[in-house]
Formats: C-alpha cells, structure tokens, sequence
C-alpha cells in the first residue's frame, strides 16, 4: 500500500511512518520545507506537500498536521495560527484526494468541549462550544469533503517515552517535584502513543471505519490519579501540587486546556473490536519510564 502523511516528523507521526513500513507500505513524507527526516529508509520519500503531484498513486492520506495547542500563549494570532494550521493543509489534502481509498484525518477530544463534571462522553456526544471545540469542529468538516472514505481520529492525551503529555512531567517527578495540576479532578482520557499508531492503522485496514472514533483507552482518569500512578511507577512522590493561578500566569487561557478535561469512551473501536494493547493507566506509564 501507498500511503502518503502530512505530519509525519511529529510524535505520532514518527512512529506511524515506522510501523508502515515494517509492514511493506511504502511511505509519502508530505513536508512544508527542506529538513532532516527522523526516519531514513528505501520506503520512504518526502514530496512537499503543495505539490500538485505530491497525493498521485496513494491508496490513504494520513493528516497528521497541525501547530501545538500549548506551545505558546493564546494569542488571537495564535489561535489563529493553531486553527489555518489544521484547516488550510487538511483543505489542500482534500482537494487532492479524489483518487485516494480512504483519508484518516486527525482531531482531537477537545472536540467535546472543556469539561469538570463526570460526565461520560462517545463519538455521539455533542460538540463542545469552547474556541478549540469550534476549531475542532472545523477541521472535522474539511476532512468530511473528501470523495473518498473518511475515517477520523479524536485523540486523546498521548503518553509515550519520547514526547506527548508526559514531555514536561517526568523531569519535574524525576527530580521529586511532581504533583497533580490544579485541583486534579479533571479527566485525562489518555492513550498510549503505540495504541494511537495502532488505531490509524486499523482506520486505514478497516472500510468500516467511517466518521469519527475516539482515539483514547477504555480507562480514563482523573489528573489526580495520573499523578499518583506515575508518582508509584517511578517511586517518587507526587503530593506538590501546581495551583491553577501558577498555571494561568505561565500560560494565559490556554492553560485552561490543563485545568479541565473530558471523560471519553472510545465506543467505536471498542464495537469493532479493537485490541488495545494499554488498557491499564499503570502498564501504560510503565512503558513510558
């Protein structure tokens, strides 16, 4: 199989590209610029991704792409930076992905809206109304334009040993000043990052992955019991607390992001049968440290 990925240099990214060609696919790096792969191997090949050329022979369009939600303060310019990120490039991707099998087009949970209640949400659950929820929602759409099938992938929080959620906590409960953020009620619907891969993919095997899945374990938990597991896996202690307003000076609205959550079931992986292979917070951080 032929698959082309934008995104593809990033945490998720990475690790997609590697799993495919494992298999035998051969691998389309869809890149803005000139710059060093993460992966040098015979099946993989970088094509910029305006190119008009760049989408011909592919059977699945992985769109990965986007800029990160907490990489600086929340700007009205970097909001917009965040949303054009994710609409223009998925629009582009669309544009060109007539003769394509199927697109599995990245999202995230924050589709659901930031959330302090218990409430269990699934792919049936409404938007939320929130800035990022409307983006979300947004670049849902684009990815819905596309003739070919759509799959697409609401991720959760991503552990894993070389990025995602736990980049910046396991040096901070490494050196024994870990603890929950804010008061620790929220829900983390996490994923292992080797689950994720999985999950796309499944979406790219499966015809009958169609519209949205949540991309999350089936055991989401709340940032207190986040921390306190990774305080037991890594024999640290995990009672220093980071207050919300220290939050909130460093990161502006966007820490709001850290200070709510959403507790999301992934019912259709589930109903397809898919195997998660972390279905455990604890074997999840495990792998991680």
């Amino acid at each position: 199989m032929r698959v082309a990925i934008s995104g593809g240099n990033g945490f998720i990214g990475t690790k997609l590209v590697r799993a495919l060609v494992a298999r035998g696919d051969d691998v389309t790096l869809l890149v803005r610029k000139a710059s060093a792969s993460a992966i040098d191997e015979a099946r993989v090949r970088r094509s910029p991704i305006d190119d008009a050329r760049s989408l011909d022979g592919a059977d699945a369009i992985v769109n990965l792409a986007g800029a990160g939600v907490l990489d600086e303060r929340w700007t009205e310019a970097r909001l917009r930076v965040i949303r054009e990120s994710r609409i223009e490039t998925t629009r582009s991707l669309v544009a060109r992905a007539a003769n394509a099998r199927v697109l599995v087009s990245a999202s995230a949970i924050g589709f659901y809206g930031m959330h302090m209640d218990d409430a269990e949400l699934d792919e049936s659950s409404p938007r939320g109304d929130d800035v990022l929820a409307r983006i979300c929602d947004d670049w849902e759409n684009e990815a819905r334009k596309a003739s070919c099938r759509v799959a697409i992938a609401r991720i959760g929080i991503v552990l894993g040993k070389d990025g995602g959620a736990l980049a910046r906590m396991l040096p901070m409960f490494r050196r024994f000043l870990g603890g929950p953020l804010g008061d620790g009620k929220q829900w983390w619907s996490w994923i292992h990052v080797d689950d994720v891969v999985r999950a796309l993919l499944f979406a790219i095997d499966h015809d009958a992955m169609r519209g949205a899945f949540n991309a999350t374990a089936p055991a989401p938990a709340t940032m207190n019991e986040v921390a306190r597991t990774l305080g037991e896996v890594l024999h640290r202690p995990s009672a220093l607390r980071v207050p919300a307003f220290a939050l909130r000076a460093a990161l502006g609205d966007a820490a709001n992001v850290l200070l709510t959550g959403q507790r999301v079931l992934p019912r259709v992986l589930t109903d397809a049968q898919f195997e998660f292979r972390f279905r455990a917070l604890r074997d999840a951080l495990a792998a991680c440290v």
